[in-house]
């Protein structure tokens, strides 16, 4: 506990931090969103607006009353994009798409990453090393935004074998799924024989191999024991890089989300409500 209680303090006032110092970037940048273009709108609609999402008054009363409302509700707002739907209501309809990609691609991530480290660290200045490094190179150096039109290319259109777009089953996934998680299964590749290649060097795998146990048995009962443990440490910020790269993939596959509603016709919504 005296290990744990503090870091969850740090933690919370890290939070508390990045959402504090969030909204008030968002409420400090230039603009807002009810003008589109030079359009002005009336006053009296202008202060109905800020009234319906919570923006009137000074920055640090809009900001408690941010968190209270987020800590007293959950109630995380009105969208101003999307017509009278909160961003509750987006993100319970549009996360669980993002969490099931991004789960698939995790996966992929580091079990390619795993595997392909073990083998290069295992055959090292072997015509495998090289091949599984070069193509991690080339995973990392690929952006998702160009591998994934040349996915849909070849595996979607070139050779039917995965639906070229949208949602609904776990073939949908797997294009998506494989560009999201190539730059990442290609770090962790690297990472992965990086570690290896120390581990091999230690007193205990000299032993092993002293007694005449199996290459097999040495690199993956023994060795992979300790040389999966960075890889597992940086399992964490892995998910955070996945989840929150997943958009521009979701928008190439064109994997559904929520319609925009409140664009133009904010004036004459605002006027008539």
């Amino acid at each position: 506990m005296r290990f744990v209680i503090p870091r969850l303090a740090q933690a919370l006032l890290v939070l508390f931090l990045v959402v504090s110092v969030t909204f008030l970037l968002m409420r400090l940048a230039p603009g807002s969103p009810f003008n589109a273009g030079d359009r002005k709108i009336d006053p009296r609609v202008m202060e109905q607006l800020q009234l319906k999402y919570n923006l009137q008054g000074s920055l640090p009363e809009q900001l408690g009353r941010y968190w209270w409302n987020l800590l007293s509700q959950g109630y995380l707002g009105e969208s101003t994009h999307f017509k009278n739907r909160s961003v509750l209501e987006i993100l319970g309809e549009t996360l669980p798409r993002s969490v099931a990609l991004g789960s698939l691609a995790l996966i992929l991530a580091l079990g390619v990453g795993i595997v392909a480290g073990s083998l290069a660290a295992s055959h090292h200045n072997q015509a495998l090393d090289r091949l599984s490094m070069l193509i991690a190179l080339l995973g990392i150096c690929l952006p998702g935004f160009l591998l994934a039109p040349l996915a849909i290319l070849l595996f979607a259109i070139h050779w039917p074998l995965f639906p070229v777009a949208g949602y609904g089953s776990l073939s949908h996934l797997i294009l998506p799924a494989f560009c999201l998680a190539a730059p990442f299964a290609a770090y962790c590749s690297r990472l992965m024989r990086s570690s290896m290649l120390e581990v091999l060097q230690q007193d205990f795998i000299r032993s092993a191999r002293a007694k005449g146990l199996p290459e097999r048995v040495v690199i993956y009962q023994h060795a992979l024991k300790i040389g999966i443990l960075p890889l597992l440490s940086y399992a964490g910020p892995l998910t955070a890089h996945i989840l929150t790269g997943s958009l521009i993939i979701e928008e190439v596959f064109k994997i559904p989300r929520s319609r925009p509603l409140f664009s133009s016709t904010v004036c004459s919504t605002a006027t008539t409500s």
